[in-house]
């Protein structure tokens, strides 16, 4: 099947063609032609599946030909967690709006307001944004979001983690009755569909991938190792295989910015990417990845949401993730769009538990590995690991499956009762106490 196929104009097509791609993956197939129906949409596909295009793509017909937005006007709204994630979604707009009379502007934290104000004092077609600088924004009287005619929320799961539920009920609260909601989630969590159930409205629900799934392109391995080796054993792995764009993942900032401290002393290129970072640091660190002047990238998993790089080929473990979900998340980033990757972790035995965990959420057992010279003390006896609070209250090495369980959502009204931003009311409220946790990750406004 061709994009045409999908019912996608000349000018898509063409723009999408130059891009280098000529079929469309399975979300876009499903996607494309669901978008352009009008109707609401709830789609969850593995990260890397092409789930950015499946709403670009006919976002920007539906849009094309229409009136011009009014001065601080907005016909269409993305809402990403990241400024990362933001950042690239506006640039596929512009990649695949190229041939067509359509603006846009992205607007997110960590850089002056002020152009952002001047900028959308003219009115734009597709504003894409973070929750925290779209609240910045609203509050200052620069934009108004009475004519948005589709609403798109991206990556809904990490905003749930993350806090933003205060945030979006804000934002939905400013929109129009009428409009068209589309819900994209890398995982079909049970709260991202408590979310879709209140907010759409009779949606198509689209899975390209189980919710507990892995790519599965991607060659997984695990190297155990002593836990005050493990950064002895990356910088041994990267020299002798001669790795290049290697995404690594710590568990915290601090370690991220050790890391990469430690790597740059065995003479490999690294830089970290946090939310404690500057917008201009995180930036340049993105762009010389992705053109391949830097070797490796040490990232927490906030940070690396938003980082979309084709035929990224490895990721590494440093540590485990302290929930099972974010390991598919992490490991997504590479094997992307039918290309071969390679995911490591390195095992230290005080993460016997969590690697326990991961292999029964992907209901898999990793294949082990030890490297000669890095062989793990047999007598080496486990520490706990450092625990930190993560939004929402839940504590950073607790599974999310011995949390205790959130109220059931609010029946849904019958035809003609409240309209979708009422109705997500009760889950929102339910959800708020998660937005106490805007002041721990402030940097990612």
């Amino acid at each position: 099947m061709s994009f045409a196929e999908l019912g996608l104009a000349e000018p898509l097509v063409r723009a999408v063609t130059e891009h280098g791609y000529t079929q469309p993956t399975p979300i876009q197939a499903q996607a494309i032609p669901a978008v352009l129906k009008g109707g609401d949409l709830l789609a969850g596909a593995q990260t890397g599946t092409g789930k950015t295009a499946g709403f670009t793509l006919p976002m920007l017909q539906r849009l094309n030909g229409g009136k011009r937005p009014a001065p601080r006007h907005v016909r269409a709204l993305v809402l990403a967690p990241t400024r990362e994630l933001a950042a690239q979604v506006n640039e596929s707009v512009v990649t695949y709006g190229k041939y067509l009379k359509l603006t846009s502007e992205v607007v997110f934290g960590g850089v002056n307001i002020n152009p952002q104000i001047q900028k959308l004092s003219r009115g734009v077609d597709i504003l894409v944004a973070t929750p925290g600088r779209l609240l910045d924004l609203m509050q200052q009287g620069a934009l108004n979001l009475s004519a948005v005619e589709i609403l798109v929320l991206d990556e809904a799961d990490r905003m749930l983690d993350m806090g933003f539920i205060r945030d979006i009920r804000k934002v939905l609260a400013a929109l129009p009755p009428k409009r068209q909601n589309l819900l994209f989630s890398a995982t079909f969590a049970d709260e991202i569909k408590a979310l879709a159930d209140s907010l759409l409205n009779q949606p198509q629900t689209i899975e390209v991938a189980r919710r507990n799934s892995t790519v599965e392109v991607i060659g997984q391995k695990i190297h155990p190792v002593d836990r005050d080796k493990k950064h002895q054993l990356l910088a041994h792995l990267i020299t002798e295989h001669n790795w290049f764009q290697v995404l690594v993942f710590t568990r915290t900032k601090h370690g991220a910015n050790r890391l990469a401290e430690q790597l740059g002393k065995s003479g490999i290129s690294a830089m970290a990417i946090h939310g404690n970072k500057s917008q201009a640091a995180r930036t340049r660190a993105l762009s010389e990845f992705k053109s391949g002047k830097l070797q490796a990238l040490v990232a927490t998993d906030i940070a690396a949401r938003g980082i979309d790089i084709d035929q990224l080929p490895y990721v590494v473990n440093f540590d485990l993730p302290n929930v099972p979900e974010d390991y598919v998340h992490r490991i997504g980033r590479t094997g992307r769009a039918g290309a071969t990757g390679e995911a490591v972790s390195l095992v230290c035995v005080d993460e016997r538990d969590l690697l326990r965990d991961i292999e029964r959420f992907i209901k898999r057992e990793i294949p082990r590995e030890v490297i000669a010279g890095f062989e793990p003390d047999p007598n080496a006896k486990p520490q706990p690991i450092q625990l930190r609070s993560q939004p929402g209250g839940r504590r950073n090495n607790a599974p999310r499956s011995n949390q205790p369980k959130k109220a059931a959502t609010a029946p849904r009204p019958a035809a003609g009762g409240p309209r979708p931003a009422q109705r997500g009311s009760a889950l929102m409220n339910r959800s708020a106490a998660n937005s106490q946790s805007r002041k721990q990750r402030s940097g990612e406004r």
